[in-house]
Formats: C-alpha cells, sequence, structure tokens
C-alpha cells in the first residue's frame, strides 16, 4: 500500500483561478520525495490538501489507504506536519508542548524525544514566545518525529534559517526516520538540500506535477542544448525525440532533453542539419529554472 495516493486533486480559493489543476503522485513507503514549484504553486495548498486542513474541490486524496477528511484522527496520528509558518501556543513551555503531544500520540517515543533535545540542546522549560525562530522550528519538528510517523511532511521547516541551522533540522529528520521506512514529502527551495536528501523530484508547475522522476535519472539523463535562434526552426526542435521544453532566451533556445548530452547532440545534427549545437548536463537548479520560465 502506498503511503500518499493522489488522483486528480483540484483546489482552488474563492475569486481565484485553481492552484491544484489536477494533481496525481504516489509515494511509496521510505520514499523521499522532493516538491518543487515556485512561489504560489500550490505546494503548500497541496500539503495541507494531504493533512486533511484542506477540502480537494475535486478528485481523492488517500493517505495509507483513508481519507484524510473522513478518517482525520487515524489519518493524523500516522503524519508528522512540519510548516514554515508553524503556530504553537507562545504561553507553554516546551516541555508543556511535548506533554500535550505525549497524549494525543500513543506511539511517542520518549528516548526518541530526548535525543532530539540532546542534539538541539533543547532548553525545556523555556516558554515558545521567547525562542528564536530556528529554536522554534526544532520544537516543531520534534513535535513532527518524536511519535515516529509513517509519513512526514515539511513545507519550507527551514525557510529563512542559516545554513548550519537550516542543516541540522533537515538532517535530523531525515537521519531519524528514513531508517525506520517513514515515506517523507518536503518542499525547499534550497537546491543543495534537495540535491543532498531527496531520491525523488516531483515538480508542480501550473497546477499539476510536470515532471517526476528519480533525482539519480535527472542527474545522468537529463540535458540542456543552446541553439542560435536565427535561421533555426522552433517546431523541429520541439518534435526532436526526448525534448521535455523549449524556451527562448535572446539569441538563443534552451532546449531541455531526456537524454544525455552526447545523446541530445547526435538527435538534434541529425534533425536540424549544420546547425551549431551546444549540449551539456543540466544542474538540477538549471532544470527547474527551465522547466518553469517564461518559454517565449
Amino acid at each position: 500500500m502506498n503511503a500518499l495516493e493522489l488522483r486528480d486533486v483540484r483546489r482552488g480559493y474563492e475569486g481565484e483561478r485553481d492552484v491544484l489543476c489536477g494533481v496525481s503522485l504516489d509515494v511509496k513507503p521510505g520514499e523521499v520525495v522532493a516538491l518543487l514549484g515556485r512561489n504560489g504553486a500550490g505546494k503548500t495548498t497541496l500539503l495541507r490538501v494531504t493533512m486533511g486542513l484542506l477540502r480537494p474541490a475535486g478528485g481523492t486524496v488517500r493517505v495509507f489507504g483513508l481519507d484524510p477528511r473522513r478518517d482525520p484522527v487515524e489519518v493524523k496520528r500516522r503524519i508528522g506536519y512540519v510548516s514554515q509558518e508553524q503556530i504553537l501556543p507562545g504561553d507553554l513551555s516546551i516541555d508543556a508542548v511535548f506533554e500535550i503531544h505525549r497524549q494525543l500520540f500513543p506511539t511517542w517515543d520518549r528516548a526518541l524525544e530526548s535525543q532530539l533535545c540532546r542534539r538541539f540542546e533543547m532548553p525545556l522549560a523555556t516558554r515558545l514566545d521567547t525562542l528564536s525562530v530556528g529554536q522554534a522550528r526544532q520544537v516543531a519538528l520534534v513535535c513532527a518525529i518524536a511519535h515516529r510517523p509513517e509519513l512526514l511532511l515539511l513545507d519550507e521547516p527551514a525557510g529563512g534559517l542559516d545554513p548550519a541551522a537550516r542543516r541540522e533540522i533537515i538532517e535530523a529528520a531525515i537521519s531519524l526516520l528514513s531508517e525506520h521506512g517513514t515515506a517523507i514529502v518536503f518542499s525547499s527551495h534550497q537546491m543543495a538540500d534537495v540535491e543532498r536528501i531527496a531520491g525523488r523530484i516531483a515538480l508542480l508547475h501550473g497546477g499539476r506535477i510536470t515532471l517526476d522522476d528519480d533525482l539519480d535519472a535527472l542527474r545522468e539523463s537529463y540535458s540542456l542544448a543552446v541553439i542560435p535562434a536565427e535561421g533555426t526552426n522552433r517546431a523541429a526542435i520541439e518534435g526532436a525525440e526526448g525534448c521535455v521544453r523549449l524556451r527562448r532566451r535572446a539569441s538563443v533556445w534552451h532546449a531541455l532533453f531526456a537524454h544525455t548530452p552526447s545523446q541530445t547532440r547526435d538527435i538534434l545534427r541529425t534533425r536540424l542539419g549544420g546547425a551549431e549545437v551546444t549540449c551539456r548536463a543540466i544542474t538540477l537548479e538549471d532544470l527547474f529554472v527551465e522547466m518553469v520560465e517564461d518559454p517565449s
């Protein structure tokens, strides 16, 4: 059984266009999936729909076969969730917040809680409203993972933190949960974090998943071709085998191909004849830009 199954999920907001326009995504137990997309692409909306915090306008959502709207307690007991702007009661101490979670989650692991508190040097008697942003995010992370969830959702959990704090938070989640078969879906704009952590990339753009592949496959099997625009037919490039996306940049075409650079070069030489073509392997950051930038 999949940890998460989304089928043709749609969701919009009153008076605005739909943010999610038919999203389908499967996540298996133990998978670590990075959810990428521009600001406003719908990543937070998708994670909130998965949690059952928002009702989809269409489609189906299943978490371990359960509907998060019909079985909210059972689903939330099996999920850990950290949002970029986590709201915890500021007038309580850290330990008081943990005590609430100990009562809510039968699977709460006191040994794991203690391990995390030592790792983060957490002052348990301190009120939450006196903590720094990084400390508050660490508290939210403990609340999300100390009950050893089967699915962990992280919505920009380290956004706005310095590199050291960001790495500590992300790697704590990964090292402590991935070894137990926990599925992890996280959104991030930090490509270094994505490349260090994720096994799979899902790109949300235009309300849909436009790219979904293993990170290793993206590194090894995608390339960028740069072709002079003058005298080159756009349709000829777009019709070439493996062309994923084409966009114009000043006097050249940028063509993203699902092939290695040498394969792409051979395809385009055959397709375009004597046109000057430069092909290279593509970084994850460049791949993201090529997929989401205006193609005109």
